[in-house]
């Protein structure tokens, strides 16, 4: 669990402080655009109201609520798993990286009312309109890392098993 608490403050932490930094001190929430390193890199600033690209953005309360208390109970239950399952290192990891992730967007949601998107990458001539942050990123890392990683067979199933 100590890995779980530690992977979650520190994607948390940088989620926030990546944010704070883009939205307030390079003011792109009114500046709109910044080219990093064209087309490869940009910031790009969207509210995003609803769930992945802007599904069920409906830009209501009710849904804002509503996505708050799924990321909170997908939390929980993330850290419940975690807690009564015999599970390695990486699924530690992974159930850190998705619970820091989810909480840094569900505290866009309280600030703001949406989260705040801005990294966006493009290439190849194709324009990418979609934009994502740090807490999207580990949301979809440690959703990944807890399916590869997790219900795989440790020595005390094995044991129990054979019986």
């Amino acid at each position: 669990m100590r890995t779980v608490f530690w992977v979650g403050f520190w994607t948390f932490l940088i989620d926030q402080a990546s944010k704070w930094y883009v939205v307030h001190w390079l003011n792109l929430s009114q500046r709109l655009e910044i080219d990093v390193v064209p087309p490869l890199l940009n910031l790009r600033m969207a509210w995003n109201y609803g769930i992945n690209f802007g599904l069920f953005a409906e830009n209501s309360d009710l849904t804002r609520w509503v996505l708050i208390a799924v990321a909170l109970v997908i939390s929980g239950a993330v850290l419940w798993f975690v807690h009564h399952e015999e599970n390695g290192t990486a699924v530690s990891i992974s159930a850190g990286f998705l619970i820091g992730g989810a909480l840094g967007n569900v505290v866009d949601r309280l600030l703001y009312g949406a989260v705040a998107d801005f990294l966006n990458m493009s290439c190849c001539g194709i324009r990418n309109p979609y934009s994502f942050n740090v807490a999207d990123i580990a949301v979809f890392a440690g959703a990944l890392g807890m399916v590869i990683f997790a219900g795989g067979d440790t020595k005390e199933k094995k044991a129990t098993q054979g019986k």
